[in-house]
């Protein structure tokens, strides 16, 4: 069974470009606290580095947040960050987890690169209804 440490839940508002060193920050500091290595901390800073960008480009009016949570299954530690927003929703999902896809001018590696750097990631969207990716790295 997968746990959160009580009171090491953090939420960070993603307003604009200028949030995005806030939530990097805020992900660092919670893999060094959960004990993750220097590459599983890059990793999950990377990845949710992306899709924090994502919110600020592409939800409406840039607007989203990200919680943030520290893990414990079994003895085992982790992080895991939850990115949601109310924006229009991603039309076609399979297509936007192919590589090099893109609707706003970028490489095309936002959702798929972030799903490649984590343990965990599952993504709730649809058209109209906003986007919810929740991303999680355990501790080697």
């Amino acid at each position: 069974m997968t746990t959160s440490i009580d009171g090491d839940t953090h939420s960070v508002a993603i307003l604009a470009e200028s949030d995005l060193l806030k939530v990097r920050t805020t992900l660092r500091a919670e893999s060094q606290a959960a004990g993750l290595g220097l590459t599983a901390a890059t990793k999950l800073v990377t990845a949710g580095s992306e899709l924090a960008r994502n919110i600020v480009r592409y939800a409406v009016h840039g607007q989203g947040e990200v919680l943030i949570e520290a893990l414990d299954k079994g003895g085992r530690h982790g992080v895991r960050a939850t990115f949601s927003d109310a924006g229009p929703g991603i039309p076609d999902l399979d297509a936007a987890m192919t590589d090099n896809f893109t609707t706003g001018g970028g490489l095309g590696l936002g959702l798929p690169g972030s799903k490649r750097l984590v343990d965990e990631f599952s993504i709730d969207t649809g058209p109209g209804r906003g986007t919810t990716v929740v991303i999680t790295q355990w501790g080697r």
